[in-house]
């Protein structure tokens, strides 16, 4: 065993030190990923009942994110892209301290709260997505996010399970005077020292902002907007995976304990089957990874619908997180590629393509959100939350056959670009 660790510290230590940076940055930040997607929508529910209240604070969270990917393209004209990067994790802190400080839960507080993280998310994803762009290649990708989602899932196999630990017993033990409002408020202090920290990682490198200044372009090529297809259906299911799972899990099953002990135990495989996918798998076994994330995922839906109970709640949460790193690591560097390509034949920045890539995002979340804060108020919360899942889950299936023609498109751009371009200096092109 310790051979093996040696020779994946190794293998680790191989990859450019840029990109190293990068990784151990976010592996650091995954500890505060997994306190913001589960515990801040458990918190509204603890405070205010009201799974409409958790939707509309998503909404505004994903409303945010775009305006500031748009301000961000602006800044990196003036502002070193790592200074963005970190403002944008330590900002992610400030707004939980915030959400937690309201004495009053209401909707006009919860819409502020959401906005502020929108905007550090904003600030973190379209930072964060330009430097892996930029200190990885094709090759690399594949071990890139593996590493990456492995790190994010082991944090929701630990962090869950501690929060949810803090929580529950601060309630049970009578800590802070029985006040949870407290011990949520000390889980956004640790939060606010972990971005430091990450903060400070960034920073040991020196990072290039995109070469050209112009980001916002009107047209596009045509495998651009399949893709955008593709990231429409993404945000779709996003709009559902922030919000509803927090719901579910405390309607059907129980408390913040529950949530993370879920959590906890159906990431351990996951976390063992991505570091393998993403040190062994070639850019061909993209397809099959993504594929295989979006039958998993189904199966969870369909699960949960026909059973709708706390052992149908527990299969479904299982197979939501083994989809979500599966999807990612195969879309990312499909993602990416297509950059790569693009942004050599149609001469942009690859900024242009991250920030129009979250609209595309962006449209997904929104009609995802929408659909679910319409069925919980003008239908029934049991029709929100255990029907427009599956259906949600069945329009993903789609993105198999999309999927599949945005590959072979994207493979056949680049024979076409290097055979027109004979002494091109791409290297990021070459296979």
């Amino acid at each position: 065993m310790k051979n093996k660790l040696q020779t994946e510290f190794r293998f680790f230590m191989s990859m450019p030190r840029l990109m190293r940076l990068v990784l151990m940055t976010n592996m650091i930040y995954a500890f505060v990923l997994p306190i913001i997607d589960i515990f801040v929508g458990a918190y509204i529910m603890r405070s205010a009942d009201n799974p409409a209240m958790v939707a509309v604070y998503q909404l505004c969270v994903y409303t945010g994110i775009p305006f500031t990917f748009l301000i961000n393209g602006y800044l990196l004209n003036k502002i070193n892209v790592s200074r963005l990067y970190s403002f944008g994790m330590l900002l992610s802190g400030i707004s939980m301290l915030f959400m937690m400080s309201l004495s009053v839960m209401t909707f006009a507080g919860v819409a502020f709260a959401g906005l502020i993280m929108g905007i550090s998310f904003g600030f973190f994803w379209a930072n964060r997505d330009f430097l892996a762009l930029d200190t990885t290649n094709d090759q690399n990708r594949n071990y890139y996010f593996g590493v990456e989602t492995f790190f994010y899932t082991i944090t929701f196999i630990l962090v869950p399970a501690a929060v949810g630990w803090f929580l529950v017993s601060s309630t049970r033990l009578g800590w802070f005077d029985g006040r949870i409002a407290v011990a949520y408020q000390i889980i956004a202090y640790a939060v606010i020292v972990l971005t430091i920290l990450s903060s400070i990682v960034i920073h040991q490198g020196k990072f290039k902002n995109p070469k050209q200044k112009k980001f916002i372009h009107w047209k596009y090529d045509v495998l651009w907007y399949k893709f955008l297809g593709l990231a429409t259906l993404k945000g779709s299911v996003q709009g559902y995976l922030v919000t509803a799972p927090a719901i579910l899990v405390m309607r059907l099953v129980g408390d913040e304990g529950s949530l993370g002990l879920i959590q906890s135990v159906s990431g351990i495989l996951t976390a063992i089957l991505l570091y393998v996918l993403g040190r062994v798998a070639k850019p061909k076994h993209r397809l099959y990874i993504f594929s295989a994330g979006i039958v998993v995922f189904f199966i969870g839906a369909l699960t949960n619908q026909i059973l709708f109970s706390a052992l149908g709640v527990i299969v479904f949460v299982l197979c939501k997180v083994l989809f979500m790193p599966l999807h990612d690591i195969a879309y990312f560097p499909i993602q990416m590629r297509i950059i790569d390509v693009l942004s050599v034949k149609e001469n942009r920045s690859e900024f242009a393509y991250i920030f129009n890539h979250e609209f595309g995002l962006y449209v997904g979340r929104f009609l995802g959100l929408v659909l679910f804060i319409y069925l919980a108020f003008y239908v029934s919360e049991v029709v929100a939350l255990r029907y427009s899942l599956l259906i949600i889950a069945a329009i993903q299936l789609i993105s198999i056959p999309l999927a599949r023609n945005i590959i072979n498109h994207t493979n056949r751009t680049i024979d076409k670009v290097k055979k027109d371009n004979p002494n091109l200096d791409a290297p990021k092109l070459t296979i």
